[in-house]
C-alpha cells in the first residue's frame, strides 16, 4: 500500500511529460512558440524519463537534436541504475 502514492505520482509525471512532448511537436509543426528543452529535460529528470523516451520515439521529436538526446539518454541511464540499485537492496 505504501508504494501506491509514489506510483501514481510517477504515472502523472510521465503523462505530463508525454503531453508536453506532444504539445512541443505540434508547436514545432505550426511554427509557434516552443517548449524549452530545459523544461523537457527537467520533466524527464524528476521521473518522466520513460515517458520522454516513449514520446521522443512516438512523435519522432528531438531524435537527432544534440546535446538534448544525449542528456535525455543519460538521465534515463541514471534512473535505470537507481532502479537496479533499489531492486538489489530489496533482494538483500
Amino acid at each position: 500500500m505504501t508504494f501506491i502514492a509514489p506510483l501514481i505520482v510517477l504515472i502523472a509525471i510521465n503523462l505530463l511529460t508525454v503531453l508536453t512532448f506532444a504539445h512541443d511537436k505540434a508547436r514545432a509543426a505550426s511554427g509557434g512558440w516552443r517548449v524549452r528543452e530545459s523544461t523537457l529535460l527537467s520533466l524527464a529528470f524528476i521521473g518522466g524519463s520513460p515517458g520522454a523516451l516513449w514520446a521522443r520515439r512516438r512523435f519522432r521529436h528531438k531524435t537527432r537534436k544534440q546535446p538534448f538526446a544525449t542528456y535525455l539518454d543519460l538521465i534515463a541511464m541514471v534512473h535505470a541504475g537507481v532502479l537496479i540499485g533499489l531492486a538489489t537492496l530489496a533482494i538483500w
